[in-house]
């Protein structure tokens, strides 16, 4: 990638974080009046339903907490975390002290699931203001929220299964993949070595579970002992999850400067781009059978926002550390297919739900699953890492 490209791309990922993304979130997003934070608003930014979902108190939490300490120590930033924070903290706890799903404008709980993800984002949200602030009490409340997700996704019968486990006994992909990134953020907030036994243990399990050499694939569902499970949940790879996690090993990798982590991480990365990539169209795919066979699941060929996001992060970061062409050109073929599909150059933001074709399926830019979350932490990873590549 030559110097000229790397300053034009740091420049432009900066123009998209700070006057595209963010801005709409903040003029939109926020609730001054209940506190918190919207996210189900159409197009233009309007509302259209006032519900929320808590993993985004603790995301764009994260979000106005990581802005402030990675690019500008503005007050607007650090007063958007704390009034998230003080949402999440007051009105999304159920009275046994696990955070809601989702809750009403008001604070008041609404729904409960069966896994721990809201938990996964507090944990985020309560490390990166920890971080911003130096507040000891936060920083405690990181550390406890994370050992309570890690209890309840390695303690078997703690959460309720997806299927019955004693016909079908199986593990997922999803809370080892948190617990990665949890472990390597409370890490770095702590310097804890406990945490790096916890990386150590994840990574040997993914490894020996989840990616699938034989297959050039990552499974979302096997057996506890990590066989393939042959039905359509078992046979299923989620190229997005794949490469999320292939970033969060990379970048634990360079941490460490383990570089044969490293080269087993774009491994991932290269099985994910293989499998998922549509040679017709352009884009990702977000469900594929790794044997071929038919998908039972109707949105498997859409394109989502978030694959995309962690696919541009995944492929700028391998080229950084290779310095491999192959890197450089998955990098911008999947800039150009992202930035020519997703971005709405009326509104702002972008929209999260195209067709296979790449059209749009629908022109909202949040609901309870999409928010300011994947698009800006793409934006800012890419931008700090352009930031090192051009000096």
């Amino acid at each position: 990638m030559h110097p000229n490209r790397v300053v034009q791309l740091r420049d432009f990922y900066r123009t998209e974080l700070l006057e595209n993304v963010v801005p709409f979130w903040s003029k939109y997003g926020v609730d001054r009046e209940c506190g918190g934070f919207f996210t189900c608003l159409d197009q233009d930014g309007s509302i259209y339903s006032t519900d929320k979902p808590v993993w985004f108190m603790g995301r764009t939490t994260w979000l106005y907490a990581s802005l402030f300490n990675q690019v500008e120590q503005k007050q607007e930033w650090l007063d958007l975390a704390k009034h998230g924070y003080k949402f999440l903290r007051e009105h999304c706890y159920d009275s046994e002290g696990i955070l809601y799903f989702s809750v009403t404008r008001e604070g008041a709980g609404l729904q409960m699931r069966r896994y721990v993800f809201s938990e996964v984002f507090a944990v985020l949200a309560f490390a990166a203001l920890a971080t911003a602030t130096g507040d000891e009490v936060i920083k405690q409340q990181a550390i406890d929220t994370f050992d309570r997700f890690n209890r309840f996704t390695t303690t078997p019968g703690l959460l309720p299964d997806k299927i019955d486990p004693v016909s079908r006994p199986a593990k997922g992909l999803s809370p080892l993949m948190c617990r990665l990134n949890l472990a390597d953020e409370l890490f770095k907030l702590t310097g804890d070595g406990k945490y790096e036994t916890i990386i150590t243990d994840s990574v040997t399990e993914f490894f020996d579970s989840f990616a699938k050499p034989k297959e050039k694939a990552v499974l979302e569902t096997v057996s506890p002992d990590g066989q393939v499970i042959d039905n359509p949940e078992g046979r299923v790879m989620n190229p997005g999850h794949a490469i999320e996690t292939a970033w969060f090993l990379t970048e634990i990798g360079r941490r460490r400067n383990d570089r044969e982590l490293i080269e087993r991480s774009l491994q991932i990365l290269d099985w994910s781009i293989e499998r998922g990539w549509d040679k017709e169209y352009g884009g990702l795919l977000y469900f594929v059978d790794v044997k071929g066979k038919p998908s039972p699941y109707l949105e498997h060929d859409m394109k989502l926002w978030w694959p995309h996001s962690e696919t541009l992060y995944a492929a700028l970061l391998a080229y950084h550390l290779t310095g491999d062409k192959k890197y450089s050109e998955m990098y911008e073929l999947v800039h150009q297919w992202t930035f020519s599909h997703f971005p709405d150059r009326t509104h702002g933001e972008w929209f999260g739900y195209l067709h296979r074709d790449g059209s749009v399926s629908t022109k909202l830019k949040g609901n309870m699953w999409k928010g300011p979350f994947h698009v800006p932490r793409c934006m800012l990873l890419c931008l700090r890492l352009l930031e090192e590549m051009s000096n």
